[in-house]
């Protein structure tokens, strides 16, 4: 069994880690059947990436915590991940 365990650290003013500054990038994407989906890769350190994919007009968000990601993630790598999910109707 994997445990995932994440730590929360306050942030004081003037106190920010450099780790904590990495780019997060969102895009949105159409598939072939029109619909539209947003994409969000937020890195995490230590390799670490949270990812996401809603599609349009849906509350569902589909989430991943990946402790082990190979950053920097592509947006094919990230997409790939959602495939499953977005096939379905």
């Amino acid at each position: 069994m994997l445990a995932i365990v994440l730590r929360f650290e306050p942030l004081t003013p003037g106190k920010i880690r450099s780790d904590m500054t990495v780019p997060d990038e969102e895009w949105i994407k159409t598939l072939a059947d029109g619909r539209k989906v947003k994409f969000v890769y937020h890195r995490l350190p230590e390799d670490g990436a949270f990812i996401t994919a809603q599609l349009a007009g849906n509350e569902v968000v589909y989430s991943v915590i990946l402790i082990a990601a190979g950053n920097p993630l592509s947006r094919q790598d990230v997409e790939r991940h959602f495939e499953g999910e977005l096939s379905k109707k």
